[in-house]
């Protein structure tokens, strides 16, 4: 049994902001049938306190980078569940990155490096009765893991390391002026170590320190190699390009699957699709939209640039006028946070908008909605489009990331050869989405067509299964077990 510690910031259904969660929160399930017992190591916010309340002490540290802090033994489901738990840093309010506002903690360089100076720990001998042949970290906030093992081991042989970026754009950036709290030696501070642009950077660390590295989808990684999507990154995912692989997110079909999702008025199948009507009533009496057999479209998203989100809120009044609704639920940039209200002002029925994120709320719209919107600029993977596909909800999607790697085009060929399962867009642009709207109107209105799409993305196979034996197959190759 392969025994590996996956460390996120991260894990549904403790402590979720995004997508992050979801992919950590999967995959123990995802990873037992393969014979990896994976050990999950989490901060102690305060949303974990109802798990922790019992947990037992396994480490205990005065001076864990300037705080006291003990690492806690507790399980998530049936699967085993470590949790820093250090007041100092992590038993505050607001979110799990800033406060009630929204802005960041200003500490959160030292907090992110303490929990990955632990997380080295764990993986290194450090804590007695705990040995790991793989130590997995996910984006910024774990990255600097495998930099503590490179430059500051422990005492017992150091596990294998793996960073998986989720997405490159966040890297946990910070001035050299932190350094020297750190607790690394002076040579950590190169061109091939924690040094990034004269300050430090945190996931530049742990790809620079990383046995191997992964990104959330195939077209994501060949994408990050070029400018416009490395973000500053390019060259190194070039230089160590031999260690890179893309491997797609899964989803888990216990939480999100029509035919057993107590969040939705009508559960239903791929064969009893009229039943979706009674969520798609409900979607319409929630969103205060118009009742009618129109299509329904949703956006289930943060509300920024990176989405795309700029170019949706302009097309808005075209949406309308081709005789489509929205549903949207999500929060972001204040400016597109007006955008949305004010269109749904202009056009009251026809648009209904809810700012912040509710998980039922979500679920009932992949359910009753009949298109879900996704213009990304880019999108590592994406989780809503698979969401979607697994709901009968019809991803219209950019042509990027793990969008391009997931929703098969409703062009003539695929859909003769009978695989479409959405629309895809080239480019994010006004011209782009109103051509990709046109097109979702025009196959809305032929139900055999519409019907047939979501069958096949309803058929369409993205639980773990395979991701997970990609995932299990890589830790084998960096151990010597394949």
């Amino acid at each position: 049994m392969m025994r590996v510690l996956s460390v996120a910031s991260e894990a549904y259904p403790l402590i979720k902001t995004g997508g992050l969660a979801d992919v950590v929160g999967a995959l123990p399930a995802a990873l037992a049938p393969h014979n990896v017992a994976l050990t999950t190591f989490l901060p102690g916010y305060p949303a974990l306190a109802a798990v922790t309340k019992r947990a037992k002490v396994v480490h205990r540290y005065t001076d864990l980078l300037g705080t006291e802090a003990r690492i806690l033994k507790t399980k998530i489901g049936d699967h085993a569940l470590l949790v820093l738990d250090a007041p100092a840093l992590f038993a505050r309010g607001g979110g799990p990155y800033g406060d009630a506002t929204g802005a960041d903690w200003s500490d959160n360089w030292r907090r992110f490096a303490a929990f990955s100076r632990a997380a080295a720990d764990l993986a290194s001998g450090t804590v007695p009765g705990y040995d790991f042949d793989i130590l997995h970290a996910h984006d910024w906030q774990a990255a600097m893991a495998p930099a503590y093992l490179r430059y500051a081991p422990g005492p017992g042989a150091p596990a294998k390391t793996v960073v998986t970026i989720h997405n490159i754009a966040f890297q946990g950036r910070y001035g050299h002026d932190i350094f020297a709290d750190l607790a690394l030696p002076d040579e950590a501070f190169a061109l091939d170590g924690v040094e990034y642009y004269g300050g430090v950077g945190f996931l530049k660390a742990g790809l620079e320190a990383a046995d191997a590295i992964t990104t959330v989808s195939p077209t994501y990684a060949a994408e990050i190699r070029r400018g416009e999507f490395g973000m500053g990154l390019e060259g190194l995912i070039n230089d160590r390009a031999g260690r890179v692989t893309g491997i797609v997110n899964g989803i888990d079909p216990a939480v999100w699957n029509p035919e057993t999702d107590a969040a939705l008025p009508a559960r239903y199948t791929a064969r009893t699709l009229a039943r979706r009507r009674t969520n798609k009533r409900s979607v319409e009496t929630l969103f205060g939209l118009d009742a009618g057999d129109g299509p329904i479209f949703t956006v289930i998203s943060r509300l920024t640039w990176q989405k795309g989100m700029d170019v949706l809120a302009g097309a808005l009044d075209e949406l309308v006028a081709l005789g489509g609704r929205l549903g949207l639920l999500g929060s972001g940039d204040a400016e597109l946070e007006l955008a949305f209200l004010a269109a749904a002002e202009r056009h009251p029925g026809r648009i209904g908008v809810r700012i912040g994120y509710d998980e039922p709320v979500s679920h009932l719209l992949q359910g009753g909605a009949d298109a879900i919107l996704i213009p990304s600029r880019f999108e590592p993977c994406g989780l809503t489009q698979l969401y979607g596909l697994a709901y009968g909800c019809i991803p219209v999607v950019a042509r990027t990331g793990g969008l391009a790697d997931t929703v098969i085009d409703a062009n003539e060929a695929a859909i003769a050869a009978g695989v479409a399962t959405g629309v895809q867009h080239d480019g994010v642009t006004p011209e782009a989405l109103s051509h990709a709207l046109r097109r979702t109107m025009a196959l809305y209105a032929r139900p055999d067509r519409w019907s047939m799409l979501q069958r096949n993305a309803m058929r369409a196979d993205f639980s773990w299964d395979e991701s997970g034996r990609r995932y299990a197959d890589l830790y084998a190759s960096l151990t010597g077990t394949a």
